[in-house]
């Protein structure tokens, strides 16, 4: 995931993935499934895949949290990346 966040080129964002490996909580999975939305649209960009079946519930789960994100520009989805990652820090 890190390796992802460095080849965008912001060192903010690379920065507070490495911080999301280290919360001192665990995130709940609605959590978890926000800032793997968030991260995805900062790395990749809309979310093109077809939804996974209905046997997969994490993969639909991440799909869905993805796709909230659709029309969200990168650089907007780090920065909401980064803000959220400060809030859990908080926590």
């Amino acid at each position: 995931m890190a390796d992802a966040a460095a080849a965008t080129g912001n060192q903010a964002f690379a920065d507070a993935a490495a911080a999301a490996k280290q919360l001192s909580y665990n995130p709940s999975n609605d959590e978890l499934l926000k800032l793997y939305g968030y991260f995805k649209q900062g790395t990749v960009g809309d979310n093109t895949t077809d939804r996974p079946g209905m046997f997969d519930l994490q993969g639909k789960a991440k799909w869905d949290a993805w796709t909230a994100n659709k029309g969200l520009s990168k650089e907007d989805a780090q920065a909401k990346y980064i803000e959220f990652v400060k809030a859990l820090q908080a926590k």
